[in-house]
């Protein structure tokens, strides 16, 4: 089992800065991979960025790659997602994720085994 509580989330104006946090607990955090998706009210969930174990590899969405960064933490069990430049299309709950197997595709939510409870982020304009 593992246990993922996310922190950091607000409100910014457009251009601002956020920094998320996910803390992880139950399993030795090396182990898996770790992801964050969002979802807008109506919208389905969407990938936005993924770490591997050993965070030797990154991937980004298209619309977040220049502005955001995943990064991990393994000797602190913590994921970050470092938000720059926000803009009001960037407004969702933000929620990370952890695959214990290598996932067919890192961008899929489907290949997760464990979520957090989420955190709203909002960019208004």
């Amino acid at each position: 089992q593992v246990q993922l509580v996310e922190s950091g989330g607000g409100q910014v104006q457009a251009g601002g800065s956020l920094r998320l946090s996910c803390a992880a607990s139950g399993r030795t955090f090396s182990t898996y991979g770790m992801g964050w998706f969002r979802q807008a009210p109506g919208k389905e969930r969407e990938f936005v960025a993924a770490i591997t174990r050993s965070g030797g590899s990154a991937y980004y969405a298209n619309s977040v790659k220049g502005r955001f960064t995943i990064s991990r933490d393994n000797a602190k069990n913590t994921v970050y997602l470092q938000m720059n430049n926000l803009q009001p299309e960037d407004t969702a709950v933000y929620y990370c994720a952890a695959v214990i197997r290598t996932p067919r595709s890192y961008s899929s939510p489907y290949d997760y085994d464990y979520w957090g409870q989420g955190t709203q982020v909002t960019v208004s304009s």
